[in-house]
């Protein structure tokens, strides 16, 4: 996966599976990462590491029904992730 932020390639397995307990069974759960930026012009924008997936909203409630809504549209029945992760990354430069 190339971070967005950095452009630097990574592969982190974190970001793509998570583990879950059930019924004392380790299984791995299906998730999808989400890269959450603010907006230059208000609002924030969320693309998937690793899926081709990109929405917008103007509140984090709304942003968080888009991802949602995009998810689904963009997985089949059977391959619908478990989780969803909203990652928030704000840069800020302060001096020194």
């Amino acid at each position: 996966m190339i971070d967005p932020a950095t452009r630097r390639e990574y592969n982190d397995p974190k970001l793509e599976m998570s583990f879950s307990v059930r019924r004392g069974d380790i299984q791995m759960a299906k998730e999808v990462l989400f890269l959450v930026e603010e907006a230059a012009e208000g609002g924030y924008v969320a693309r998937a590491l690793g899926h081709s997936i990109f929405t917008e909203a103007d509140t984090w409630d709304e942003l968080r029904e888009a991802v949602r809504d995009a998810v689904h549209c963009h997985f089949d029945p059977d391959e619908q992730p478990d989780l969803i992760r909203l990652h928030a990354v704000r840069e800020e430069v302060v001096a020194a």
